[in-house]
């Protein structure tokens, strides 16, 4: 599995930079408020810019006031290597800075951390303790991440029935969680099997713009799964599904054009 958390498909932090949810609350003196977001306005420009030598000086100086966005930024920066070099250990640190203040985002990441086991040892059931942390809060990445856990007995027992519930949680406000609701009933784990109810779930997710839904209801007109087979629809959404950088997708349009 790979975590963006990404159901068929997850990256380095799940939504690194969803600063706006639930941020927390800042531990700024009153009087030097406006000078930190002055400095958050700046730092954003520069990284906005590219510049991320003069965004990490700007984030310290905003985070070491007590901003958690700023927080963010460094976890982010030090995680992927943006302007400085990779560092785990100070990403972490950053993040759980931040997780202290509130942020929901932040102890998402630090649940990617310990799933991934980079800057401390692998550990699922932290990551589990710290997905349930951060969806407690409403992030809904973190609901689809603990729906991951469930469904793939990482760090808890394999429960589909728990997983599905989680998913429809995170459904709202993650189309992977949408995708992943549609795998369950095509796979008919935790549900009847049901290609019919797979494909509306995953068209609406689709609708929404996730590729590996798109790549999914290719697979179903491909082999004929709840729906007539065909080929010429199957190829239509491996496009969009390619289009939108799904390399299972490419894999099924290469295959295909091998057979005519």
């Amino acid at each position: 599995m790979v975590f963006a958390v990404r159901a068929l498909a997850i990256g380095v932090f799940c939504g690194a930079l969803g600063l706006a949810q639930n941020a927390g609350t800042p531990t700024i003196p009153q009087g030097i408020q406006v000078d930190v977001k002055a400095l958050m306005v700046r730092g954003v420009e520069a990284y906005n810019a590219g510049n991320n030598t003069v965004a990490g000086q700007i984030f310290h100086q905003a985070a070491e006031a007590g901003d958690v966005d700023a927080m963010m930024y460094l976890g982010v920066m030090y995680g992927t290597a943006r302007g400085v070099q990779r560092n785990y250990t100070s990403s972490l640190n950053w993040f759980l800075k931040a997780a202290e203040a509130g942020n929901s985002q932040a102890m998402c990441n630090v649940g990617i951390l310990y799933f991934q086991g980079v800057g401390l040892p692998k550990n699922y059931v932290e990551a589990v303790r710290w997905f349930l942390r951060s969806a407690s809060e409403g992030n809904t990445e973190a609901m689809f991440n603990v729906g991951v856990m469930l469904r793939d007995g990482l760090g808890v027992p394999l429960n589909y029935h728990e997983a599905m519930k989680w998913f429809l949680k995170a459904d709202v406000g993650d189309s992977a969680a949408t995708n992943a609701i549609g795998v369950l009933y095509q796979q008919g784990n935790g549900v009847d099997r049901d290609y019919a109810e797979a494909m509306t779930w995953y068209r609406k997710a689709a609708d929404r713009g996730n590729a590996t839904a798109m790549y999914n209801i290719g697979v179903l007109y491909e082999g004929g799964l709840g729906v007539a087979i065909d080929p010429d629809k199957a190829v239509e959404w491996y496009k969009k599904a390619a289009a939108g950088n799904s390399e299972d997708a490419r894999v099924a349009l290469k295959s295909l054009a091998e057979k005519k």
